[in-house]
């Protein structure tokens, strides 16, 4: 009897544990679904939180540093403005003309003229060694012809230096004498000019400008942009005056 009423109370015994087994495992399963559900949701909403508060701050700060740049803009005097200026300038490679320098500097047309002329005046004294230059319609920064002849050995551009004493007189009956053809340039050089041709139209110096209304329609050929800006001249009305010799030489064919 005894045996058999330990054997009943151990059977509750394990009943009742598998019955809290169950009743804790239904209480908990849905808790535990729900709970990582909501988990996802939160973690995906706290990401597009950072997300959206991480666009936000990089807009407000271009904002505010565009702000801060207008701002600084507005209090700029006519000494920095000038500053700013030559900056640019000393910066650019190539001609910029007034419209161009007011769209980078933000100053209104007549401010960079003024900045234009204060640099002018700035770099005609006597210990400057560079000059604010126009050429093709562009102000540039460049050394002083009388400066730059002590040191274009060292520092003068590449093409200056590759270029020999046929194609200089080359390119200066061409620049003097053009349109010219290839066989008027020979005529007044009495030597075959295809290799010094050749040279200039590598160096972008000369290109050809239409063909000549005689029988085989020669090709002419003229200076470019690039022949201006090399040796700093606004236009070949610039072009350095020829004694008598030369202008009977060089423009005998003009006629």
């Amino acid at each position: 009897m005894q045996e058999r009423g330990g054997v009943e109370i151990e059977n509750q015994e394990v009943k009742a544990e598998e019955n809290v087994s169950a009743e804790v495992s239904e209480e908990k399963t849905p808790a535990t679904e729900n709970d990582g559900t909501l988990g996802l949701k939160t973690e995906s909403a706290g990401s597009e939180n950072i997300k959206n508060e991480e666009e936000k701050s990089e807009e407000e700060f271009e904002e505010e540093e565009s702000e801060e740049l207008a701002a600084r803009r507005a209090n700029l005097n006519l000494d920095t403005e000038t500053a700013l200026l030559e900056t640019v300038l000393f910066l650019e490679s190539d001609p910029q003309t007034i419209e161009s320098l007011s769209k980078i500097t933000k100053f209104a047309p007549d401010v960079v003229e003024e900045c234009i002329g204060r640099l002018k005046e700035k770099y005609s004294n006597a210990d400057s060694g560079i000059e604010l230059s126009l050429i093709l319609g562009g102000w540039i920064l460049t050394p002083k012809r009388e400066c730059f002849d002590f040191v274009k050995e060292r520092y003068g551009k590449k093409n200056e230096g590759k270029l020999s004493k046929s194609a200089i007189e080359t390119l200066s009956i061409i620049a003097y004498s053009q349109p010219i053809t290839r066989a008027e340039i020979e005529s007044i050089r009495h030597v075959n000019v295809d290799n010094m041709m050749r040279i200039l139209l590598d160096r972008k110096f000369i290109c050809e400008k239409g063909k000549k209304d005689i029988p085989g329609k020669p090709t002419m050929y003229g200076t470019t942009n690039e022949f201006l800006e090399f040796f700093h001249l606004q236009s070949l009305s610039d072009l350095p005056k020829l004694d008598e010799n030369e202008n009977e030489r060089f423009l005998k064919l003009a006629k």
